[in-house]
């Protein structure tokens, strides 16, 4: 293999332009030529492709986004879209593509490899919702801003002796709710993946009223509902003074964490390897701190699972 393409696709995730460095120079360390390929999907079928060098991806580590921006394509979709980029692909002696995104994006890389162009997947999301892996490239920034933004949410909420419902993204896996919700000390946390009866939220709240408790954090992943909805319902039932932020699209932007960085070099740079092994219709992970990679086509059929040992924890510690 000659010649290599990188994508971002879907919602960017801080990490990807680490992970986008890994690519290029691990691809120009081993003498390859590496292609970036600007728009994700979309700009793969408008022929959007540059060829990257070393300094191409300097100084850009510590960057949040993706410096090959990102776009959603619907054309894609189709068989016709599809044989469209791998035309791209072929116009440019392109051999084998990096993809690095989430579930849509890993959904586009296994329509090429059905049609006999070899792509492996990076999971870069910061919803952590991709099964096969422990944690996805972004998840641990985001949650990170989560927390900064919880901590100062308590201040002003001991101040005023509010209880504040806090809207946190995650599409319909309740991760970032969870660890944010268990490092913060949050008194409830509401995921897609365990029902929480609202009686038993309610009196979580007013047990803690009792007892001299002056204000309450509840985190709402946006998979269960809305946060402005729910902190009306907590205001009616209780009484009780209630606040609702919905942290939004903050949570998708900033300078990676070390973790972040790390994570993302490492798995971006085992793709490169997967490619140079010949293999194709693969996603590289990492469990036990250990690199992996799986079957795409599996990952897709599978459903990312949450550890309910640690929402029990989170219950037992917000007594």
């Amino acid at each position: 293999m000659k010649k290599i393409g990188v994508l971002t696709s879907g919602g960017d995730a801080p990490g990807m332009n680490a992970a986008i460095r890994a690519v290029t120079r691990k691809c120009i360390y081993h003498g390859i030529e590496i292609y970036g390929i600007m728009n994700g999907f979309q700009g793969l079928i408008d022929g959007n492709i540059k060829k990257m060098e070393v300094g191409s991806v300097g100084d850009i580590i510590q960057r949040g986004g993706t410096k090959l921006l990102s776009a959603r394509c619907d054309e894609f979709k189709t068989a016709e879209g599809q044989q469209k980029g791998i035309e791209q692909l072929e116009k440019f002696g392109i051999q084998g593509l990096i993809v690095i995104g989430g579930d849509g994006s890993f959904r586009g890389a296994k329509a090429l490899t059905d049609k006999g162009f070899p792509c492996i997947g990076v999971p870069a999301t910061i919803d952590n919702d991709i099964a096969g892996t422990d944690f996805t490239i972004g998840f641990d920034t985001a949650l990170n801003t989560i927390i900064e933004a919880i901590d100062k949410i308590r201040d002003t909420a001991t101040s005023h002796e509010c209880t504040y419902v806090i809207e946190v993204m995650g599409r319909n896996a309740g991760d970032l709710a969870l660890w944010a919700g268990l490092a913060d000390g949050a008194e409830s946390i509401l995921i897609p993946e365990h029902t929480d009866d609202f009686d038993d939220v309610v009196d979580r709240l007013l047990r803690g009223h009792e007892r001299g408790k002056k204000h309450s954090i509840i985190i709402l992943a946006e998979g269960v509902g809305s946060g402005i909805d729910y902190g009306e319902r907590i205001e009616k039932a209780t009484n009780f003074e209630t606040r609702v932020t919905v942290l939004g699209h903050i949570q998708r932007g900033g300078s990676p964490t070390a973790a972040d960085r790390v994570l993302a070099s490492r798995l971006a740079a085992k793709a490169v390897d997967l490619l140079l092994e010949g293999q194709a219709g693969r996603m590289v992970g990492i469990q036990n701190n250990r690199l992996i990679n799986h079957d795409i086509n599996k990952i897709l059929e599978e459903k990312h699972t949450i550890d309910m040992d640690m929402y029990q924890l989170s219950r037992e510690l917000s007594i």
